[in-house]
C-alpha cells in the first residue's frame, strides 16, 4: 500500500509561501493539506478560494483541500476551479452529504469525508463505497499545533477493517497533531495518507523533516 505525506499549509510561513512549497515538492512530497476554515464550522479562519488560485500557479503538488466550513456543497466548483485535486467535507457540516458527494464527483475532484473527534465512525459507513478518501481528525478541528488524541485510533483501524470486508480502496487519512514519534500508531491501524503540519513546515530543516517522515513510510510500504 502506498503511503503519501500532505503537509499542511496551515504550519507554513506565508511570507515564504513559494519558497516552502517548493521545498517540500523537491523533497518529493506528493500532496499539500489546504486547511479552509470559515470561522463559523470551526473557530477560526484561515485561506480561501483566492489563495489556492493563487498558489496553484506555483506548485504541481496534489492539491488536498480539506473545508472546515457550513455547506460545503454551496462551493465544490469554485474550489475545483481553484485547482483542489480532492476535496474534503466535513459529514457533520452538511445536511445532504451524499448530494455533497455527487456534487464533488461531478466535478472532476476526488471526494473525501471528514469526521471530528466527537463523531462516531459509523456515521460515514453508508458513504464509503461512494468516497476515495476518509479524514479522520487526531484534535479538535480549527488550530494547528494540537496535541494528537490517541483515543481516535481505534476508528482509523476500524475503517481499514471495513475496506478490507466490502472489497474498498478508499484512502484513509489522519489529520491532527501527527508527529515523527506517534505516526507509527496511525500507521499501524491503517492509515496511508499523513497530515503534518509543524511537524514539517514548523521545522528548521522542512525537506530533512518531511524526508523523515517518509523514510519511515518506505519502511511499512516494503513489507
Amino acid at each position: 500500500m502506498a503511503i503519501y505525506l500532505s503537509p499542511s499549509m496551515l504550519s507554513i510561513d506565508f511570507t515564504k509561501v513559494g519558497e516552502q512549497l517548493a521545498i517540500v515538492e523537491q523533497a518529493g512530497v506528493p500532496y499539500i493539506h489546504l486547511d479552509v476554515m470559515d470561522g463559523v464550522f470551526v473557530p477560526n479562519i484561515s485561506f480561501g478560494i483566492p489563495v489556492i488560485k493563487g498558489i496553484r500557479k506555483a506548485s504541481n503538488m496534489v492539491f488536498d483541500a480539506h473545508l472546515m466550513i457550513v455547506d460545503p456543497e454551496r462551493y465544490v466548483e469554485q474550489f475545483r476551479d481553484a485547482g483542489a485535486d480532492i476535496i474534503n467535507f466535513h459529514v457533520e457540516a452538511t445536511k445532504d452529504p451524499a448530494g455533497c458527494i455527487a456534487k464533488i464527483k461531478e466535478s472532476g475532484a476526488k471526494v473525501g469525508i471528514t469526521i471530528k473527534p466527537k463523531t462516531p465512525v459509523e456515521t460515514i459507513k453508508p458513504f464509503l463505497k461512494d468516497v476515495d478518501m476518509v479524514l479522520v481528525m487526531t484534535v479538535e478541528p480549527g488550530f494547528g499545533g494540537q496535541k494528537f488524541m490517541a483515543d481516535q485510533v481505534p476508528k482509523i483501524a476500524q475503517l481499514a477493517a471495513w475496506k478490507k470486508e466490502m472489497g474498498l480502496s478508499y484512502d484513509i487519512q489522519v489529520d491532527g497533531g501527527i508527529t515523527l514519534d506517534n505516526v507509527r500508531e496511525v500507521l499501524d491501524a491503517g492509515a496511508n495518507v499523513i497530515v503534518a503540519g509543524s511537524a514539517v513546515f514548523g521545522k528548521e530543516d522542512i525537506a530533512g523533516a518531511a524526508k523523515g517522515f517518509m523514510e519511515i513510510f518506505k519502511e511499512y510500504e516494503a513489507e
